[in-house]
């Protein structure tokens, strides 16, 4: 009797579809966690890029009482984390910290462009090009940065020793 089962148990396929999912689940759970994740720190940095960019176009329409620098970065952090319900912008997580306002001015004479960069108002000002100088720029550009925690603490090589990630978004306009 016992000869009989041994064969036709041998020949038995029915828990190997079980068997192969158990040991492909893993992997397709830490894909899924991963595939979360990312799409969770993109969102994050579209926010951030749309946010800079609405200051930039904002700036272009007004400074208000403040000077470029305090309206463009209180303007970027209140794009980006919102308003309270009485209509005054939010505080976190984005600082005006976080926001980096740089002046440049390029100055072209023929093919060759020289730069000049400042995050002070005052030096910018003082910025001028060399006498014959056929073409003159100035630009003005914010830079927001922010991290991101993962939701779930799996770390690959493209995470900072800190356990996040970096993001940054940048936006600029031609100021003449």
């Amino acid at each position: 009797m016992m000869r009989v089962r041994l064969p036709r148990l041998a020949d038995d396929a029915r828990g190997a579809a079980v068997i192969e999912l158990a040991l492909i689940a893993p992997v397709l759970a830490l894909m899924v966690i991963g595939i979360v994740d990312m799409s969770n720190a993109f969102s994050r940095k579209l926010a951030l890029e749309q946010g800079v960019q609405r200051a930039i176009e904002r700036i272009m329409q007004t400074t208000a009482e403040n000077t470029v620098e305090g309206t463009l970065k209180t303007e970027v952090v209140c794009q980006v984390d919102g308003t309270n319900a009485d209509g005054t912008c939010k505080t976190s997580p984005i600082t005006t910290a976080n926001v980096t306002v740089t002046y440049r001015l390029e100055c072209a004479n023929g093919a060759a462009i020289s730069t000049q960069t400042s995050t002070d108002a005052d030096t910018f000002d003082d910025f001028v090009c060399a006498a014959g100088t056929t073409g003159e720029a100035r630009y003005i550009e914010a830079t927001v940065t922010d991290t991101y925690t993962p939701l779930f603490p799996i770390h690959f090589s493209f995470i900072n020793g800190d356990g996040t990630y970096h993001l940054s978004a940048t936006a600029g306009m031609r100021t003449q």
